[in-house]
């Protein structure tokens, strides 16, 4: 756990979230950052010129990174009506499938995905993120 913005959930509590979707065997750093250093990584990495929320990546044989952006995660929090550890909990899970070879570029991907989501969620006594209350 690498942490460079604060207000984040504890590196206890995030280890407990990705836990929940990491299969035997993988080994995964999350970091948390801020919205300069997460727009720099999706510029260089996505072509993308604006942070995000989570950034994946898969360095194969189960290994991987998820930078998470606090400031987007906030935010989306925030305007989403969610509590900020219940984003957490939903951006991280997401990253770790993405590490496990889930995606959601294809709509059946994208149904596939959510619902192991959802799953995952539910398993950590969070409500389904896809709907807003």
């Amino acid at each position: 756990m690498q942490r460079v913005a604060a207000g984040a959930p504890s590196a206890a509590i995030l280890g407990r979230f990705a836990r929940a979707a990491l299969p035997a065997g993988f080994s995964v750093t999350v970091r948390i950052v801020a919205a300069r250093e997460s727009r720099l990584l999706n510029r260089s990495f996505r072509k993308r010129d604006y942070a995000t929320n989570v950034l994946s990546f898969s360095y194969g044989g189960g290994r991987g990174d998820i930078v998470l952006c606090h400031t987007v995660i906030a935010r989306e929090a925030r305007e989403q009506g969610k509590s900020l550890r219940a984003h957490y909990a939903h951006l991280t899970v997401h990253g770790i499938l993405h590490l496990r070879g889930h995606d959601h570029l294809r709509k059946s991907d994208a149904v596939r995905m959510e619902r192991k989501e959802i799953r995952l969620l539910r398993r950590l006594g969070f409500d389904d993120p896809y709907t807003l209350k």
